[in-house]
């Protein structure tokens, strides 16, 4: 007996062409929602205050550190500016979600072609041009700051997918809520209880795991450090958020009443991608990557580049390498004011990381007491480069930093003369150089090791008389003195003497005190 199979194949083109006509449905119907979702204030409001935020960022950071910028710095600030944005999102979506419900029409849409399940993907990816906006947005942040002349290190394409991967999940909650708990106060009790849950979770030790649960972890505002030593599962977190989204739009259909096989392939798919990059990030620094850390605060010559120029050696990590021709010109700025031997000494310039516990904590490294080497950070720019100038003029004047700490002679008036004697407003770089921001009385000045020098009221007053002098008759007498002027038996009266300037009154109070 023999069986024949006939394939209909008038059948077949009418499934296939009820497949396109779902999709091209779907999508329709999305392009609407996107459109409608457009005109609500919320959205709308907290959309221009995005662009207001970033446009504000890009326009005025042409100077100070902004100028320098660290890429692999840049990548995860772009992550916090449209967490508002996507809050609004999903209150937007899920009130779109509900529109139906609140006006009476969900047993019209019941007689139509599309499904409740299809019309949930259809409002899930009306929040797709949100994202892709957002994403162009931190393309453009990002790019601004890759162009610069002197930025450094090298930005994460995951670390930049954070922010439009955060409004893809906003979405895909807000439509989630909407089918699981139609109430227009979902979304506030919702986030209201998110916050709490976190805050709870995170009130202990060891939270790292709970940290990255949320969408975007900046961990900013500390100093710069290598790329290879940030220890960011930046990702294992893009895939995590990846299939969280995925994961919640297909739950979102399942209670609408979809049970495609795709669906559940895609849900199960999802799943396994949500818990991959979950449990990927949750281990936190390994033990690799603590040695590494502490190899290179401890011993960072052996990772960095060394360069010559103009007589003194320039070692940087290799991400900021391209900085040594602005510290040189510090350098020589510096030792041309300089007498004696120290006006040709040969100096290391070396680059100084603290050994790292987490990234937002700013640096204060310990006083090197080499001989001849000057401290420099990961950061230039804006008030870097004066307390760079006090680090050259302090082993110039001192030998090495930790003999310079404790100076309360004629040295510190040097330093200071040294470091700023060439700057075109000394007066106003010697007050933000100052830690109250004043011009009299004692005070300790910044250095590049994240430390301070002491200088007292009345080299204080020495300093600024001698800004007011011609600068090529002081360094005239600066060169003539020289070594009375780096001597610790010379004190600031007498090296006001030997300047030429108004001897203050009293002893030093850093002698006093």
């Amino acid at each position: 007996m023999t069986t024949t199979l006939v394939t209909n194949p008038a059948a077949a083109g009418r499934a296939g062409h009820d497949r396109d006509t779902a999709s091209a449905s779907v999508f329709a119907l999305a392009v609407f929602e996107a459109r409608q979702l457009l005109l609500q204030i919320p959205l709308l409001v907290f959309g221009l205050l995005y662009l207001a935020y970033v446009g504000y960022g890009l326009i005025g950071r042409d100077e100070g550190m902004d100028a320098y910028p660290v890429l692999h710095d840049v990548d995860r600030a772009t992550q916090g500016g449209p967490e508002l944005l996507a809050v609004a999102l999903l209150v937007c979506v899920h009130r779109a979600a509900l529109l139906n419900r609140r006006r009476g029409l969900e047993e019209q849409f019941g007689v139509l072609a599309m499904p409740p399940a299809r019309r949930t993907l259809a409002h899930a990816l009306s929040a797709v041009p949100f994202a892709v906006g957002v994403a162009v947005v931190v393309d453009v942040q990002f790019a601004r700051a890759a162009l610069r002349p002197g930025a450094v290190g090298h930005g994460s394409v995951f670390e930049l997918a954070v922010a439009p991967l955060t409004v893809l999940l906003a979405g895909a909650l807000g439509v989630l809520l909407a089918r699981v708990l139609p109430h227009p106060a979902a979304p506030l009790f919702f986030l209201l209880a998110i916050g709490l849950v976190t805050s709870l979770l995170t009130a202990g030790s060891g939270t790292h795991g709970v940290d990255w649960l949320w969408p975007a972890v900046l961990q900013n505002g500390g100093t710069p450090v290598p790329g290879e030593l940030l220890g960011r599962p930046a990702g294992w977190h893009a895939l995590y958020l990846t299939g969280l989204t995925v994961l919640l739009v297909c739950v979102a259909m399942w209670v609408a009443g979809g049970r495609a096989r795709l669906l559940k392939a895609a849900a199960a798919v999802a799943l396994a991608a949500a818990v991959a990059g979950a449990a990927g990030q949750t281990p936190g620094d390994s033990a690799g990557l603590q040695a590494a850390r502490k190899a290179e605060a401890d011993h960072p010559a052996k990772f960095q580049t060394c360069v010559e120029r103009a007589g003194s050696r320039y070692c940087a990590y290799p991400d900021w390498k391209g900085w040594t021709v602005d510290w040189a010109g510090v350098v020589h700025r510096v030792q041309s004011e300089a007498g004696g031997e120290q006006a040709t000494t040969r100096l290391t310039v070396r680059q100084r990381i603290q050994e790292i516990t987490d990234l937002t904590t700013d640096a204060t490294l310990p006083t090197s007491s080499t001989p001849g080497t000057v401290t420099v950070g990961t950061q230039w720019g804006g008030n870097r480069v004066p307390e760079f100038a006090v680090g050259v003029a302090r082993v110039l004047v001192a030998g090495n930093e930790r003999a310079s700490v404790e100076m309360c002679d004629a040295r510190a008036v040097t330093t200071m003369w040294l470091a700023l004697a060439t700057d075109p407003t000394p007066e106003d770089t010697f007050r933000h150089l100052r830690i109250d921001d004043s011009l009299s009385g004692s005070a300790a000045v910044l250095t590049p090791d994240g430390g301070s020098m002491s200088v007292s009221a009345q080299q204080t007053e020495v300093v600024r008389e001698l800004f007011r002098e011609p600068h090529d008759t002081v360094a005239a007498r600066v060169k003539a003195h020289w070594q009375e002027l780096v001597s610790p038996h010379t004190t600031t009266a007498e090296a006001a003497r030997l300047l030429g300037v108004r001897v203050p009154k009293g002893p030093d109070d850093c002698l006093t005190g």
